[in-house]
């Protein structure tokens, strides 16, 4: 494992909500990373308990990250270490109430 797939590892494990996106929680960068934070929201999670990684400020970070889930796009949802996925998959389980329950103990 590369030292930045640690650094992201330690940041799964460590994080109960963590989403690798394209800027911030409060200025996404690209529509999916801002469609993601909005899901979030609407599912009762407060902004200070989602941990955000900003892909755009770590070049390494957005490529390893990439691997490290075999997802090939950003934004990246985990939750209690587990690999959700991205803004489309977040919609469909907001959707059928499955994203709210995982995310219910953590809002």
């Amino acid at each position: 494992m590369s030292d930045t797939q640690k650094r992201i590892d330690d940041l799964v494990k460590h994080n109960d909500i963590l989403l690798f996106m394209k800027g911030t929680a409060s200025f996404p960068q690209c529509g999916f990373s801002g469609r993601a934070v909005q899901i979030l929201k609407a599912c009762g999670v407060e902004p200070k308990a989602i941990t955000t990684v900003n892909v755009l400020e770590d070049a390494e970070i957005r490529e390893a990250i990439k691997s490290y889930s075999n997802w090939p796009t950003i934004p990246q949802l985990f939750v209690k270490g587990e690999f959700i996925g991205g803004s489309d998959i977040m919609m469909e389980m907001y959707e059928n109430g499955e994203l709210q329950g995982m995310l219910a103990s953590k809002a």
